[in-house]
């Protein structure tokens, strides 16, 4: 099989090679370049541990094949260090520490991409915002809440304040005589 040259900026970092055309960015990310955060947890697309952000965007990198990556910039988890060089640094890595967003860490890159990438879509997010914009990310040991939490400290959010008011909108939602887009039912 022929190898396609391809040029991609990975964390800031110009790389060239020539890959197979069948070649998946993880494993691009992973073999080629080197960086192993981005890890491979079904090739499927349904797990998220492989998220990445391409030109900014949130995608999982197993959808994607290097040749589709070619002249575009590739963030990986090891890209969120800062000046300090250290990851741990980054609002969303710092967050996840505090709020205790991860244990064994296998999704915890993914997560953590996922999240930095919804912060740049909608940096003002509330708790329903972030359980639908982490719901392609599965993480079989925290149970989201202290992601959730996570998510929301790193948007700027106080996620005691997200959560009552989250609960506030729900109770309203389903109480007696709400009717969305609609007044019927909702006086008298």
């Amino acid at each position: 099989m022929t190898g396609v040259k391809v040029e991609i900026t990975v964390n800031g970092r110009s790389t060239t090679d020539e890959v197979e055309p069948r070649l998946l960015l993880a494993h691009y990310l992973r073999e080629n370049v080197g960086l192993k955060a981005t890890n491979i947890g079904c090739d499927t697309t349904s797990c998220g541990a492989c998220t990445v952000l391409l030109d900014g965007e949130s995608v999982k990198s197993c959808t994607v094949l290097a040749v589709q990556a070619d002249q575009l910039a590739v963030t990986t988890m090891e890209g969120l260090a800062g000046e300090s060089g250290d990851s741990l640094d980054h609002p969303v890595t710092a967050a996840f520490r505090q709020e205790h967003g991860l244990q064994c860490g296998f999704c915890t890159p993914g997560m953590v991409m996922a999240v930095a990438g919804l912060i740049a879509e909608n940096p003002d997010l509330d708790e329903r915002a972030v359980r639908e914009g982490l719901e392609g990310n599965l993480c079989r040991c925290t149970g989201y809440h202290n992601i959730v939490r996570a998510a929301l400290v790193a948007a700027g959010k106080d996620p005691d304040a997200a959560q009552a008011a989250e609960a506030e909108s729900d109770a309203a939602r389903t109480a007696p005589g709400f009717s969305a887009g609609s007044s019927e039912g909702a006086g008298a």
